[in-house]
């Protein structure tokens, strides 16, 4: 008898033992099989933003040919040939070849459940909403926004100021990084395939205001969770923590991502459930069902206490 409990209690073990690495295989191959369809419904014009996008490309080209080199990178993005879906399959390749540089198993898995959710072809037709507003601001209003409400309601909604031309990929770094400037401070610099954005935009874009007073963006308040990599979210949460140093005890400095802009509209169901979802945790639904079932019992256990206890 005793032999027959020490076997069923082993067994109970294996059950409910650490299944995290092969959670994380199946993962990435479940990841490796919707980017490459992904990228299938790219090809064959299966993507409903990513067909306008090549529209509005084509469109407002004919009517501003000096914009046609920039009109011709951001087409780009309703292909494989994109930032956007480049960035998927660097960072799957990273997760097959080198998964220690995201650090242990637990950031390993969130990393894939993070790609398999980024390559939902509806989230990905949303965060295709950004390049199109693009184009539709720099079209004076011929082109009709996507996804969004218009710019003048926008930028009144959130008090936020205008950019200029490409401010909805600011702070995307699939179009440009921060660089620090000869003051201690950080400016937007917009890789060379999209140089022709500082010609045509106001001002230089400071990181200080720009955190302040930014406007809504799809990949700044809905998307970033799911297609930014793990660097670039250690990068962007650096340039925070640095700023607000500068900033010590003055005030004045909140991280641009600390409170969502409004601006959304007519998002797909994936998009308003990740619009729903936390922030970065660097969680895997392992690790947060396992949190969620100790918070259970500890909290079942004091239950009856606590309500006594309750005003």
């Amino acid at each position: 008898m005793r032999i027959f409990l020490i076997c069923c209690f082993s067994l109970l073990l294996i059950a409910c033992g650490d299944d995290r690495a092969d959670r994380l295989q199946a993962n990435i191959k479940t990841a490796d099989y919707l980017i490459e369809n992904l990228g299938n419904n790219l090809d064959t014009d299966r993507i409903r933003n990513a067909i306008i996008l090549q529209q509005y490309a084509t469109l407002l080209a004919k009517e501003k040919p000096d914009l046609s080199p920039l009109l011709t990178e951001l087409s780009k993005d309703a292909t494989r040939n994109g930032p956007m879906y480049r960035s998927l399959t660097d960072r799957l390749s990273t997760l097959k070849s080198r998964p220690d540089v995201l650090g242990d198993i637990e950031a390993q898995l969130y990393e894939s459940e993070t790609l398999v959710e980024a390559s939902d072809p509806n989230l990905y037709s949303d965060a295709l909403s950004d390049p199109i507003n693009v184009i539709a601001d720099m079209s004076d209003g011929e082109l009709a926004r996507v996804n969004a409400i218009s710019k003048t309601q926008s930028l009144q909604a959130n008090g936020a100021e205008s950019n200029g031309a490409g401010s909805q990929l600011v702070g995307n770094p699939g179009y440009g990084q921060w660089q620090s400037n000869s003051s201690g401070g950080s400016f937007w610099q917009w890789y060379a395939a999209y140089t022709l954005f500082s010609a045509i935009s106001p001002r230089q874009i400071g990181y200080d205001r720009w955190s302040s007073r930014r406007d809504y963006s799809y990949y700044n308040d809905v998307g970033r969770n799911r297609y930014t990599s793990p660097q670039q979210k250690k990068s962007q949460d650096d340039l925070a923590q640095r700023t607000k140093k500068k900033f010590g005890n003055k005030g004045g400095f909140n991280s641009p991502y600390a409170k969502s802009k409004t601006g959304a509209s007519s998002m797909s169901t994936a998009s308003k459930q990740a619009q729903r979802a936390p922030s970065f945790s660097g969680k895997s639904s392992y690790s947060k069902q396992k949190a969620s079932s100790s918070s259970f019992r500890n909290s079942t256990s004091t239950t009856s206490r606590g309500v006594r206890r309750g005003k």
